[in-house]
């Protein structure tokens, strides 16, 4: 079953031109459905019109090289307002694995009600919801964790010196009900269905563990 510590609603800043905001939730969907081990449903996902012009559409392709095998149920809406419904009506459905929503910017329709709206009906359904926000600015919201998300370099390619490995993000967990905020590097171990959490700055606080003792080496979640 799943972690009953990790949360069931996630949002995600990040810049609209580098995906990394994309990268690290299909990261963690496939660390949540992994440890989850009963969810074969499709994922839906769900994007206003400015996130679709400004960010493109998911690509197929690249999602199942995340791991994830399920199928994926588009909804494309005219604006945020549209979106948020869709993904609260996609919430009722238990037999979904996750719904994904892509709402653009700061819109007014997406205020804190919207997002209490959205954890109500997740804690209630037991499906998990994920939001982007790519070019938002953080703003009031219940979900639980938090994230600010930038590309960062990739993992050494072990084949070859001068060609990318691994994809890697600077992940700010801005907030958390689940220790102290932290800046973290994330990794995607798509063989274990986990996301590897290291320390950007190894002087730093690391999660709830603070001081000497610290943990500074790499931190499996999912």
């Amino acid at each position: 079953m799943t972690d009953p510590d990790l949360p069931t609603f996630t949002e995600a800043f990040s810049n609209t031109r580098d995906g990394a905001g994309t990268g690290l939730v299909l990261a963690q969907i496939d660390a949540w459905l992994g440890a989850d081990g009963a969810r074969d449903g499709p994922i839906l996902w769900v994007q206003d019109r400015t996130a679709a012009r400004e960010g493109g559409l998911p690509c197929l392709r690249g999602i199942a090289g995340t791991g994830l095998q399920m199928p994926i149920l588009r909804v494309g809406a005219r604006n945020a307002a549209d979106a948020l419904w869709a993904m609260e009506e996609g919430l009722e459905c238990a037999a979904l694995s996750a719904v994904v929503g892509e709402v653009w910017g700061n819109p007014r329709s997406l205020d804190f009600t919207a997002t209490k709206r959205l954890a109500l009906r997740s804690r209630r359904s037991g499906v998990p919801v994920w939001l982007l926000r790519p070019d938002g600015v953080a703003d009031l919201s219940v979900a639980p964790d938090r994230w600010r998300v930038d590309p960062a370099p990739s993992a050494d390619n072990p084949w070859d010196a001068r060609a990318p490995g691994q994809a890697r993000w600077w992940a700010d967990l801005f907030r958390t009900r689940r220790g102290a905020p932290t800046r973290w590097v994330a990794g995607h171990d798509r063989a274990a269905h986990r996301v590897d959490l290291a320390a950007a700055l190894s002087d730093g606080t690391l999660g709830t563990g603070g001081g000497d003792d610290a943990a500074t080496g790499p931190r499996a979640v999912g």
